[in-house]
């Protein structure tokens, strides 16, 4: 058995969320500006030499996850396996730290840092085209993880255009969520179908001028304490505070690490049941 390797599957966050349409094969055109944080879930794995993928669930975020065939990691370690034909197989562990349906691709970054780790744990070269189409099948974020530096990403995932943000790059950003889930498809299905103009601001004060999230305000209704997240949130003064993805997890970007860790500090102080992290923007 080989040595241990080891992938961060960084969290994902979505700086402004704009919903177009609803395509004609059911899923929603989108236009987002992702960035990374630095931190997230981390998956080790090794490898095995009689094929078997086995995947060990442990963490603080772990609660009512399994290893079996339904979770995102081994599902993108089997289709690498079979798209590959590689006869090695792995026994995996994810160290579960990001809350699970979330808003911040907690299970997209997991699926896109599996097929990044078992490429370098089985040594074994993959076409980024062949990556892309399973990373696509595996989930609509899941492209967009792979590289997990900032990008500007429309269609349903699969356009992708890398941006270097200098303002936007290593800035202090701190996540929280309230420890409720909250269902993507219920909040899309919320969404009020109007399209409210395409996303063209990509530095941090067209972000907060003209930036938005088309699914907070259905997220609302379903989650109300989303709302004092982002109430808490504003409360600090940072630089811009908006919900990511589907919710429920919230972001506040910061000018510097002080004052980040000072609204940390009052967070946690003022409300102990909520997940907070603070962390930066992954450098492209």
């Amino acid at each position: 058995m080989s040595g241990q390797l080891t992938e961060i599957a960084y969290a994902k966050v979505n700086l402004a969320l704009h919903v177009r349409e609803r395509r004609a094969d059911g899923y929603h055109a989108l236009e987002s500006l992702f960035v990374f944080a630095e931190d997230g879930d981390i998956l080790h794995a090794r490898q095995r030499d009689d094929g078997v993928i086995t995947l060990a669930v442990e963490g603080p975020c772990s609660a009512g996850l399994s290893g079996d065939d339904d979770n995102l990691v081994m599902r993108a370690a089997r289709s690498l396996q079979a798209a590959t034909g590689i006869t090695a197989g792995a026994d995996i562990r994810l160290d579960k730290r990001l809350p699970v349906a979330s808003g911040i691709g907690g299970g997209s970054a997991d699926a896109a840092a599996t097929l990044r780790l078992l490429t370098r744990l089985w040594n074994f070269a993959v076409e980024d085209t062949v990556l892309q189409h399973l990373s696509l099948f595996l989930g609509s974020d899941v492209p967009a993880c792979l590289a997990s530096t900032t990008q500007l990403v429309r269609g349903r995932g699969e356009l992708l255009e890398a941006q270097a943000l200098d303002d936007l790059s290593g800035r202090p950003m701190m996540l929280v969520n309230p420890r409720v889930g909250v269902s993507t498809a219920s909040v899309f299905a919320g969404w009020d179908r109007i399209d409210r103009g395409a996303l063209d601001a990509l530095d941090i004060d067209g972000l907060a001028r003209d930036g938005r999230n088309d699914l907070e305000a259905p997220a609302l209704l379903l989650v109300p304490v989303i709302g004092e997240v982002l109430e808490a949130l504003q409360a600090q003064a940072p630089r811009l505070v908006r919900m990511s993805g589907s919710g429920a997890t919230c972001f506040a970007l910061f000018d510097d690490g002080q004052a980040m860790a000072q609204a940390a500090t009052a967070l946690r102080r003022d409300h102990p049941d909520w997940w907070v992290m603070e962390t930066r923007i992954r450098t492209s």
